[in-house]
C-alpha cells in the first residue's frame, strides 16, 4: 500500500504551494486584497488536508468511524456488490473536516471497485448510486465482511485510494481520502450494533462506531 504522510496529506502540498506562492506572489505586488485572500485559502487548504494522529478505543473488538464528520445516516440497504440488505451508517464529512480515510476494522482488502459518476449534491440519497465512488471489501481474520463506500460530493473532485486489492490492514490505518467535501457509507455484519445515532460528530479511527452484540 501507498503510505501517505503525518500531519499533512501528500495529496495537499501541490494544492497549499500553489496557495502560498500566489499569496507571495500578490504581496510582492502590494496587492493587499489579494493578498488576504490568497492568505486565507492556503490557511484553509492547509486545514482541509491536515492528517493528525488520533488515540484508537482500548477495546479490540470496536469498529470505529472510517471517516470524520457527521453521521448523517443509520439504516438497511442493499449491498451494492452482493445484493443482500445490510446495516449501514453514512457519515458526511465537509470541507472542514480531515478528509484523510481510516480503517474501520483490521483485515485484509479482498476487492477494491471504482466506479466514476456525477458530483451531485451528497445529501440526495441518489448520491450514493449515481456519484463518482470507490468500493472497497474488507475481510477479518474471523472471517467477516465489511464493504467501505468512498463518494464524491458536489465539491469533491477527486477520490484517492491508497489501499490495494490483497493489503492486509490495521484497525485505524490510513487507507485513502476524498479531496473537498464528500462521505463514506460503511456496510457491515448483523453482529454488531450501531454505537451512535444521526447527528453525532465522529473522528476517524478514534470514535467507536459499532460494537459486538
Amino acid at each position: 500500500m501507498l503510505k501517505p504522510s503525518i500531519n499533512v496529506s501528500l495529496e495537499g502540498i501541490p494544492f497549499i504551494i500553489l496557495a502560498a506562492f500566489a499569496t507571495l506572489l500578490s504581496a510582492m505586488l502590494d496587492l493587499c486584497f489579494l493578498t488576504l485572500i490568497f492568505f486565507a485559502l492556503t490557511a484553509l487548504i492547509g486545514h482541509f488536508f491536515r492528517d493528525p494522529e488520533v488515540v484508537e478505543p482500548l477495546d479490540d473488538t470496536a469498529i470505529v468511524a472510517p471517516a470524520d464528520g457527521k453521521v448523517v445516516k443509520i439504516t438497511k440497504e442493499i449491498d451494492p456488490i452482493t445484493g443482500e440488505s445490510l446495516q449501514m451508517v453514512a457519515i458526511f464529512m465537509n470541507v472542514f473536516n480531515v478528509h484523510v480515510n481510516r480503517m474501520p476494522v483490521a483485515g485484509k482488502v479482498t476487492g477494491i471497485h471504482y466506479i466514476p459518476g456525477k458530483k451531485m449534491n451528497i445529501a440526495f440519497d441518489k448520491a450514493s448510486k449515481d456519484n463518482e465512488r470507490n468500493l472497497i471489501e474488507v475481510e477479518t481474520a474471523a472471517g467477516e465482511r465489511f464493504l467501505i463506500i468512498q463518494i464524491a460530493g458536489l465539491l469533491a473532485r477527486r477520490i484517492v485510494c491508497w489501499a490495494e486489492k490483497k493489503d492486509t490492514l490495521k484497525r485505524s490505518e490510513r487507507f485513502g481520502l476524498i479531496k473537498f467535501g464528500s462521505r463514506v457509507d460503511l456496510y457491515f455484519p448483523d453482529t454488531y450494533k450501531v454505537n451512535v445515532k444521526v447527528g453525532d460528530k465522529v473522528t476517524a479511527g478514534q470514535s467507536v462506531l459499532l460494537v459486538k452484540e
